[in-house]
C-alpha cells in the first residue's frame, strides 16, 4: 500500500511558510520543500510583539530625528514690489496724470473684430515694473520701485513729483501680483501656480488656495523643494510636537508636492479573508487596523498564533511575531504601528497545510488504488 506511505511523508512537507526561531540573531524559514535554513543575506531577526516592545517602538518613534526644516521657518513680512508687478498709481487732484498714462498703456480703445484680440494681447492697465525694476511716470520719469514696499514706492514717487507739483499726494498699490509664484502639485484639488501677494504665502495658505489635500493625499508626505533641496514635511507630526505649520513661509520659486497615500502601502498576505495592499492614513496604520481592513484572520485556515510583520531596516530584516491567542493580543496589535512597505503575513494552521498537501496528491493516488482493487464490470 503506497498511499499511506506517501501521505505520511506529506505531513512533514506540507506547503506553506513557517518562521522558526533559531537564535537571537537569526531566523530560519521552512518552505514547502521542508528544508529549513537561515537567510544569511538579510540576517533576519525574529522579535515577539510584547507590551514592552510596543512601548519601546513608540518611544523610539517619538524620538525619531526628522529633517531640519528651520530654513523654511519665518515670520510674515510686508510684500515688496518686484519685476513684472503692475502698479496702480493715483495722484490726488491730478486725474489727468493717471488717465494719460492708462491710455498710453492701453494704446487706445479698439472696437469691432479686433477688440477681442486686443483684450488678450494688450498689456494690463497700470504701470508695469520692467526687468530693471523701474516704472515710467509722467514728470517723475524713471523711478526704481523693485524691492520697495507700497508705502516706500509712494514716498519715492512723491519726492520725484514734488519738483513739479506742490505737496503731491499719491496712492500706490499693487494691482496685479506677477513677480513671485509658487507651484503646488500632487494630491490637491486644484494644482498649479499661485501668486504670492500681500497675504504671506505660508504652507497652509498654499494648500488652502489649492483647494485642500484630497482624501487620496498623505499629509505626512509633503515635499517642499527650494533651490534644489527637498524638505520632508509631516503635518500631523508637526502639530503633535507643537509646531505651527503656518510658520513655514514659502518663497518665490518653491514647489510643494503632496504625495499620494498609494506611495506608502502595507501588504497583508497569508491566511486572511481578503489579502490586499493597504494605504496608510497620514503615515499611520496599526497592525490591528491592517488585519481588520483585510477581513481578519481566516477562521478555517489561519493560525492566530503566527501573525508576522516583516520589515526592512537598512541592511537587515526584522520579523515581528504576535501570538493572537494570548490575553491582550488585540491591545498590543492596536498599539503596534506599521511602517511603509511592511508585509503582514498570517501563517496557516498545521491542519490546513496537511489538508492542502492531501488535496495535491490524494486524488490521483486514490483513483489508482480504486482502479487496482475494483474489478472491471460491464453490461452485456
Amino acid at each position: 500500500m503506497a498511499v499511506p506511505l506517501v501521505l505520511g511523508a506529506c505531513s512533514s512537507a506540507a506547503p506553506g511558510m513557517h518562521f522558526n526561531r533559531t537564535s537571537s540573531s537569526g531566523l530560519s524559514t521552512t518552505s514547502s520543500d521542508g528544508v529549513a535554513g537561515k537567510d544569511e543575506a538579510t540576517n533576519a531577526v525574529l522579535k515577539p510583539i510584547t507590551p514592552e516592545l510596543v512601548k519601546t517602538e513608540r518611544v523610539a518613534r517619538e524620538k525619531q530625528v526628522t529633517q531640519d526644516i528651520s530654513a523654511l521657518m519665518g515670520k510674515p513680512a510686508v510684500y515688496t514690489i518686484d519685476n513684472g508687478d503692475v502698479l496702480s498709481i493715483v495722484v490726488w487732484d491730478y486725474p489727468e496724470l493717471t488717465n494719460a498714462a492708462t491710455v498710453a498703456q492701453q494704446g487706445g480703445v479698439n472696437t469691432g473684430a479686433d477688440a477681442s484680440t486686443a483684450a488678450t494681447t494688450a498689456p494690463p492697465a497700470g504701470f508695469i515694473v520692467d526687468h530693471e525694476g523701474m516704472i515710467q511716470f509722467p514728470y517723475a520719469g524713471s523711478v526704481k520701485v523693485a524691492g520697495l514696499t507700497q508705502d516706500q514706492a509712494r514716498n519715492a514717487l512723491a519726492s520725484k513729483l514734488a519738483k513739479y507739483l506742490k505737496n503731491p499726494k499719491l496712492t500706490v498699490r499693487v494691482q496685479s501680483y506677477r513677480s513671485k509664484r509658487v507651484y503646488v502639485d500632487g494630491e490637491v484639488k486644484t494644482p498649479g501656480l499661485q501668486a504670492i501677494n500681500d497675504i504671506t504665502m505660508t504652507l497652509t495658505e498654499a494648500l488652502n488656495r489649492a483647494g485642500g489635500v484630497l482624501p487620496t493625499g498623505d499629509q505626512s508626505q509633503i515635499v517642499v523643494n527650494r533651490a534644489g533641496t527637498n524638505y520632508q514635511i509631516n503635518l500631523p507630526q508637526l502639530v503633535q510636537r507643537g509646531v505651527n505649520p503656518s510658520n513655514i513661509v514659502l518663497q518665490n520659486g518653491d514647489t510643494v508636492r503632496v504625495r499620494s497615500r498609494d506611495e506608502s502601502k502595507v501588504f497583508v498576505s497569508g491566511e486572511v479573508v481578503a489579502p490586499r495592499a493597504l494605504p496608510m492614513y497620514n503615515g499611520r496604520l496599526t497592525l490591528n487596523e491592517a488585519l481588520g481592513e483585510s477581513g481578519g484572520i481566516n477562521p478555517t485556515s489561519g493560525d492566530g498564533s503566527q501573525i508576522y510583520v516583516v520589515r526592512n531596516k537598512g541592511p537587515e530584516q526584522v520579523v515581528y511575531q504576535l501570538d493572537g491567542r494570548s490575553p491582550g493580543a488585540l491591545a498590543m496589535a492596536e498599539g503596534f504601528e506599521l511602517a511603509p512597505k511592511d508585509v503582514v503575513f498570517v501563517a496557516a494552521t498545521p491542519l490546513a497545510n496537511w489538508h492542502r498537501a492531501i488535496s495535491l496528491i490524494f486524488p490521483s493516488a486514490l483513483s489508482g488504488a480504486v482502479g487496482a482493487v475494483t474489478p472491471m464490470t460491464g453490461k452485456p
